[in-house]
Order: C-alpha cells, then structure tokens, then sequence
C-alpha cells in the first residue's frame, strides 16, 4: 500500500509520474470523468488551521467522487488524549483514506502503519509535501522542466519546506541554494541523512540569488512559532525577496511564496504583487497536484 508521508519517501519516478499526472487532470478539469474514489469516504484530520489545503483537498475529493468528512482534531477523542494508533484503527475500519495535518511527522507515519489505509500527510513540521508536488508542477509549467535548474530558498532553511525542497533536489538532481541566517539552516543531522544531494547551503543571500531560476520563500514565523516572532524577523530581515534580490537571478527566474505571504517580511508588497499569477497559479496548482496524489494512492492500494 502506497502513502504519502513525505519527500523523502518517494522515488525521482513517482514524484515524475505524480506531476505528470496533474498536468493531465489539470487539463481535463471539467471534461474528465475518472472518478476513481467514487462512492469512499476520506477523513481529514487538521490539527493546524488551514485555506489552501483544506479548500483543495474538499474539492479534490469531490471531483474524483469521494465525500471529504473534516475532523478538527479537538472535536474527536484525539483531542482528550487517544492515542494516534487507536484513533488510527477505528478510523482505518470506517473510511477509505485520511490526510493529516498536524505537528508531529510520527503521528502521520503512526496512523499509516496502524490505520492501514493510504494516508497523507497535508504538512507537519518536518515535511509539506503537498505543497511541493503542487511547486514542481508550477515550475513545469512556467520553465518547461526542473532539470538543470537552479532553486533558491530564502529564510528559515531548517523549516518543512526547506526540508522537503532538500529531499526534492536529492530526488531529481536539480540544484537547491538555501540562503539563511546560519541559526537558521537546515541541521546537521538532516544534512547527513540527506547524503550526497545537489544542496548548498549559504548565509549571503546575494549568492543565493545568483543564477537562480527560481526564487522561493516561505513565512518566517510558522504555526507554534509565534512565541519567538521578535527575535526570527530581525535576524531573518537580510534574507527577505525584494526587488535587488529579484535582479539578481536569471533572466526569466520565477518568483514562488506557499502562502499565506506577510508582506514586508518575507516578501516585498511589490514583488508579490508583480508576481501575483506566479504566486496564485502556484496555490491552485495545490488542487491539481492532490488530485494526481488521491489517483496515485488510489490506483496503488
């Protein structure tokens, strides 16, 4: 049985057949009638709150004939304390599928053991694979192919996103640039668990810029990470994608945000506005791309 629980757990070739794959259901929305989850029921089960991924996941599952049953994590017996294995093997007898949004990647990869029905893992904090699969389809799109690539990664590099884009470069051998503060790169550990992948990693985000194709950030200050705003704002500042940095990249770089984007911060006002079919067909790729994952577990269970 297949399961999403991250990058890292996927080969070049299916994150290839992935994509591709939403290229065709993005083409045939409207017109395709391939409702290979007809008649299921798949669970939600969101611990952190959400736009993009609850929006697209609903609809998702509804063009491909599921019903989605959204459960708020304090609304079931998770939230008094149930352990995740036993919510997983009531829920694993009842419904045909479940994605996860939550904090701790062992309770998604828990619930795939246990539930013993394809689960996804909609963001934790070590991983947003959603998120990427949905970038690579962007970046298809807008460059023609990631291969020969250059992907810089602006901020917090020792966040989900920086992890998976990590695991995505190691995947597909395109080249990944993490420019951050040096507190804030990827650790040690995960850059020996990554091994030999196609990562620098650099505190000067004028290099990072430099011969990028694509010019990627996320906000500085995550769900749980409100206590420490203060103090990851101001060391983050010289990492922000502003229009110096947008020069310095090639000739027809991309600018990408996962959103929701705090502007100023992370990201100038007028480079995300001048960008803003980048950024938001990026976003709606989010549907394009989970419908292409549900097909994918779907047809692999």
């Amino acid at each position: 049985m297949k399961h999403l629980l991250g990058i890292e757990h996927l080969s070049g070739e299916e994150i290839e057949k992935i994509v591709d794959h939403a290229v065709k259901l993005k083409g045939d929305r409207g017109r395709q009638s391939d409702q290979v989850l007809l008649g299921e029921t798949w669970a939600m089960i969101f611990t952190k709150s959400s736009t993009r991924t609850r929006v697209s996941f609903e609809v998702g599952l509804n063009e491909l004939g599921a019903r989605p049953m959204f459960l708020n994590a304090n609304d079931v017996q998770l939230g008094r304390g149930e352990p995740i294995k036993d919510t997983a093997r009531v829920l694993g007898r009842m419904v045909h599928g479940i994605i996860i949004r939550t904090y701790d990647q062992q309770d998604v990869v828990d619930f795939a053991e246990f539930g013993k029905i394809p689960t996804i893992n909609a963001l934790t904090d070590e991983e947003h694979p959603c998120q990427i699969l949905a970038d690579l389809l962007t970046i298809k799109e807008k460059l023609g192919s990631w291969a020969g690539k250059r992907v810089a990664f602006f901020g917090d590099g020792d966040c989900n996103m920086g992890r998976s884009w990590a695991w995505a470069a190691k995947r597909l051998g395109f080249e990944l640039v993490i420019a951050a503060p040096k507190e804030f790169q990827p650790h040690s550990s995960f850059m020996e668990r990554l091994g030999d992948a196609p990562v620098t990693i650099t505190d000067d985000p004028v290099m990072g810029a430099k011969e990028a194709d694509v010019l990627y950030t996320d906000t500085w200050v995550s769900m749980g990470k409100e206590a420490e705003a203060e103090g990851r704002l101001k060391v983050l500042a010289p990492f922000q994608i502003n229009s110096k940095i947008v020069s310095l990249a090639n000739p027809g770089a991309i600018v990408q945000h996962c959103l929701p984007a705090y502007r100023g911060k992370e990201i100038t006002e007028e480079v995300l506005e001048s960008r803003s079919d980048e950024v938001f067909q990026q976003a709606e790729n989010r549907l394009h791309a989970q419908k292409a994952v549900l097909h994918y577990l779907a047809l692999n269970r």
